[in-house]
């Protein structure tokens, strides 16, 4: 310890503080990724959410409805985006994913509970996420004491039944066992094509540049598009590679029910792979070095996994976490997995959740292009 100098350890300190200033990416992703982190695990993650869209088929227009209705949205579980529709509309909105629940009141509601006939409601959810549905059917079963009981006063005082006037039927739709692999295993499908196609790319790009293969095409007639499309082809193929061993797990595995066609799922992975390449590629020309590429893409990554409905209920997030997951690929690729996978779920019926995700890849694949031209001049 002679030689130990408390001066030298000093500069040593001074200069990696130096560097690590000059290194504004870097700096920036540590503060900025702790207050990421804080901001969604505090805010937008929610373990009990509410304002769960909801459709109404209601078949008695009368006082008991009126009171079980408001008594429902006073529960703070079900927002109600279809105040009377048809037992056909109600079904299609619960296999798109458009509402979690659908109630559906019958003729002649409050009549048969006047008279003690007892009379059923039907409540059907949306199980491919049990996490979502769980605590709003435990509150929907309590409102036969806050939405009917109190009506039943004064001269109906005598009517008031020792149990509840009616039978709630619920149906657990699509996933009556309520397993949750049946909603993880899917939906890792598009969490492991995120990770990899956007981290992969990233590094890849990047590593070429640093050794100064990247260059050598700046000597070559090949356009930046032509060079683009030539590297996105090969992880293309590696993205499908996972899609069927993922698949081929979920069915032989894990049991996963395949309800819908298989193939149009494997099309429209393609778009949803295109989409994630381009953002790698454009992480890939705004880093200077693979660590500021692998940190971008985690940066991707995180909001991805957390906003999109994966880990937590999409339909709990506050307006803002909304938004935001609306623009990730991933978000609507698992509404895709899902409907098909469990629901069976046809082109239209997902139609409107492909929509963004070409949206995405035709915005992300015109920076990767303007991006990629920029570095190559």
């Amino acid at each position: 310890m002679k030689d130990f100098s408390v001066q030298r350890l000093f500069a040593v300190i001074i200069k990696e503080f130096i560097q690590i200033k000059r290194d504004r990416p870097t700096l920036a992703m540590m503060v900025l990724l702790p207050l990421v982190q804080l901001i969604l695990f505090g805010y937008a993650i929610n373990s009990n959410p509410k304002d769960l869209p909801t459709a109404l088929v209601v078949s008695d227009n009368s006082v008991l409805t009126t009171d079980f209705v408001a008594a429902m949205q006073n529960t703070d579980y079900f927002k109600i985006v279809e105040p009377n529709t048809t037992f056909d509309k109600a079904d299609k909105l619960l296999r798109r994913g458009e509402v979690i629940f659908t109630v559906h009141i019958p003729v002649d509601f409050m009549r048969n509970v006047v008279r003690g006939g007892y009379p059923s409601l039907l409540v059907e959810a949306d199980a491919t996420d049990p996490a979502a549905t769980g605590n709003a059917i435990a509150a929907l079963s309590q409102l036969a004491n806050s939405a009917i009981m109190p009506a039943l006063q004064g001269s109906l005082h005598y009517l008031q039944p020792i149990q509840a006037p009616f039978e709630l039927r619920v149906h657990q739709r699509y996933n009556p066992e309520l397993i949750t692999s049946y909603n993880i295993v899917p939906g890792l499908l598009g969490v492991v094509l995120t990770m990899s196609m956007v981290v992969i790319t990233s590094q890849a790009m990047t590593r070429e540049r640093e050794r100064g293969t990247l260059e050598n095409l700046l000597s070559t007639p090949v356009r930046p598009l032509e060079v683009i499309i030539g590297k996105i082809i090969p992880f293309i193929v590696i993205g499908y590679t996972q899609v069927f061993i993922i698949l081929a797990l979920a069915y032989f595995v894990f049991h996963v029910p395949m309800q819908g066609n298989v193939i149009l799922l494997l099309i429209l992975c393609l778009p949803f792979i295109a989409a994630n390449l381009s953002v790698g590629i454009t992480f890939s020309t705004l880093a200077k070095n693979q660590l500021q590429a692998m940190q971008s893409s985690i940066f991707f990554f995180l909001p991805s996994i957390l906003l999109s409905g994966f880990m937590f209920p999409f339909a709990g997030m506050p307006g803002w976490a909304q938004a935001i997951g609306n623009i990730l690929p991933l978000t609507h690729f698992l509404v895709i997995v899902r409907g098909i996978l469990l629901k069976g779920n046809g082109f239209f019926d997902v139609f409107n959740a492909l929509i963004p995700i070409l949206l995405f890849m035709i915005v992300m694949v015109y920076i990767a292009l303007k991006r990629f031209r920029q570095t190559l001049d």
